[in-house]
């Protein structure tokens, strides 16, 4: 059983994925970002930090907690 962490990030998306490699969109939507300065908290994990990092010219960390 993995426990669940109390540790969260807000990302907010900066840039559009027009013109943009598919893999670059697929990471924008995995993170529950498709449109222009769109926020979402995600829970801060390995998995969630990674992707921020390959799409990182397209979101900004706001705040992490």
């Amino acid at each position: 059983m993995a426990k669940k962490s109390d540790k969260t990030i807000t990302v907010e998306q900066t840039g559009s994925p027009i013109r943009r490699p598919g893999d670059q969109r697929a990471t924008l939507v995995g993170l529950g970002l498709n449109k222009m300065h769109k926020r979402r908290t995600l829970e801060d994990t390995p998995a969630v930090r990674g992707m921020i990092n390959k799409v990182s010219h397209l979101v900004r960390v706001v705040e992490e907690k």
